[in-house]
């Protein structure tokens, strides 16, 4: 880490350039415009970004988290919701990741879909290959669902790579993690929806695929992952055992993984509640599973209401860092907010917001326990939504309520109604369980700030669908200069092997 006098020397020379920059501007600019705090702080931006040195070292640590689903959009309506939660201006706040150094746009297609799905955008990721949907780390030359099509065209992964040079591993997610998004990460198959060995085909069967569950714990890369927290707990136990919150499992061939996992992995712990994680001992514990539902967790707007009790995405990051630090090799660490996308196939944007601030006070916790000078992190999302912000709300106009135009310097105390004579919300979604045949709902009398409010829709669906316009990546420590511009998704994959040289090879 930087010394004091190395820190207040990086700051002076910040404050030289920035009073420069202003001083520049103080002859050929009017004092209205120069005195303006929007035009000081936009000189301050610039000024240390010049002030900025490119780290160039070897990421010994590499964290890597995705917002399922997190789109521009969801991030822009995210940091309004965040600071007007607390009490603070909404627009001008910074989610914890958009404070990092660089960023660049992501192109999110896959090779046979211009909008793709969570499997082929986290293979393209974490392989830097792209494939077909529905396929996980298997090349486009495999047959979805076709097992012995896949056979010779598995890819290998970050996590796997990581776990050849002796680092550890870990992947969380509020999903489950047979999901696709931290399934690409361990598992290689030519269907996601193999999650356990009942959801095999007779095909599969005959020519030798295993389940995603089943690779997780027995054909796991390396000497196995270190860290696995998530949901999901149903496909790991036999369907005659009723679990801890009275769910029965789903695997036909009678394998409690969960058993196997403490059985192969020594100095190891398997925990199903939030009791449970909080007593594991990190110092002590070189395995940890922990499954928490039986199959997604819960959103975060409902996390303290469960049964057995869940801990946060925060809590789950900073219990894999402190797990995964003890290596002196390092380590590589998935990070997943599931549930974001599973808001916005809803068309619950309160809840797809409330998981995305959970995934920036994980990122937040992940930044408090590193160091940005071997650990590179970066933060992007597999696809977007159809989720849209919309009208011309007042500036501070609450960002789940009905849109309200400026007025007199304030926000107009009635709402903005539509050609219809109806008010409507700034949030909303292009397709959607939120969509009605016939004239829209009047929502006059409608609080759309509570959680369970479903945003008004166009086209009618029971599941809202994904997008596919390119989607953010941010990124801070060892390589992250890298992220510039408009790149592929699976580009991705590329900067973490060169600033890790996990492949052998850096820059």
């Amino acid at each position: 880490m930087k010394t004091l006098p190395q820190v207040l020397a990086v700051l002076t020379t910040a404050v030289a350039t920035a009073l420069a920059s202003h001083a520049v501007h103080a002859d050929v600019l009017p004092a209205s415009q120069t005195q303006s705090n929007w035009f000081t702080a936009g000189a301050d931006a610039v000024a240390a970004k010049v002030a900025q040195a490119r780290n160039t070292g070897t990421a010994k640590n590499i964290i890597f988290f995705v917002g399922d689903g997190m789109g521009v959009s969801t991030l822009t309506a995210a940091r309004i919701y965040q600071g007007q939660k607390a009490n603070k201006g909404g627009e001008e706040n910074r989610l914890s990741f958009e404070n990092f150094p660089y960023s660049a746009l992501s192109k999110t297609y896959s090779v046979n879909q211009q909008t793709p799905d969570s499997a082929p955008t986290m293979t393209a990721m974490i392989t830097g290959v792209k494939t077909e949907d529905g396929m996980l780390s298997v090349s486009a030359e495999t047959i979805r669902g076709n097992c012995l099509s896949s056979k010779g065209n598995e890819l290998k992964t970050t996590l796997e790579l990581a776990e050849d040079l002796g680092k550890s591993t870990g992947i969380i997610s509020t999903a489950r993690i047979t999901h696709a998004t931290p399934a690409a990460t361990y598992a290689h198959s030519p269907e996601r929806n193999w999650e356990a060995d009942s959801n095999l085909s007779a095909e599969a069967k005959a020519n030798g695929c295993h389940d995603i569950a089943y690779q997780l714990v027995m054909d796991a890369p390396g000497n196995g992952l270190e860290v696995a927290l998530g949901g999901g707990r149903s496909y790991f136990l036999p369907n005659t055992v009723t679990d801890g919150e009275g769910a029965k499992g789903r695997r036909a061939d009678g394998n409690d993984l969960t058993s196997a996992w403490t059985e192969k992995f020594s100095n190891s712990a398997y925990v199903w509640n939030k009791t449970a994680f909080d007593a594991v001992d990190s110092s002590s514990t070189d395995h940890l599973l922990g499954l928490f539902e039986a199959s997604h967790m819960q959103y975060e707007a409902d996390r303290a209401d469960d049964q057995g009790g869940e801990p946060s995405l925060a809590e789950m990051t900073s219990k894999a860092i402190d797990v995964l630090k003890k290596n002196d090799k390092g380590y590589f660490l998935m990070v997943e907010a599931g549930r974001i996308d599973h808001a916005h196939h809803a068309g619950n944007a309160a809840r797809a917001l409330e998981d995305t601030v959970a995934l920036s006070d994980a990122v937040q916790a992940a930044m408090d326990k590193v160091d940005l000078n071997d650990t590179l992190i970066i933060v992007s999302a597999d696809h977007s939504h159809t989720f849209t912000i919309a009208g011309y709300p007042a500036r501070g106009n609450p960002i789940l309520g009905l849109v309200h135009e400026p007025e007199d310097n304030q926000i107009s105390a009635t709402p903005t109604l539509a050609d219809d004579g109806m008010p409507y919300t700034t949030l909303g979604y292009t397709n959607g369980p939120g969509a009605k045949n016939g004239p829209r709902e009047d929502l006059s009398a409608v609080n759309t700030q509570d959680v369970e409010f479903l945003q008004q829709a166009q086209v009618p669906l029971s599941s809202e669908t994904h997008a596919a316009e390119d989607v953010a990546i941010y990124a801070a420590g060892p390589g992250a200069w890298l992220f510039q511009g408009n790149v592929e998704q699976n580009v991705i994959f590329h900067v973490m092997n060169q600033a890790g040289a996990l492949g052998g090879s850096k820059y």
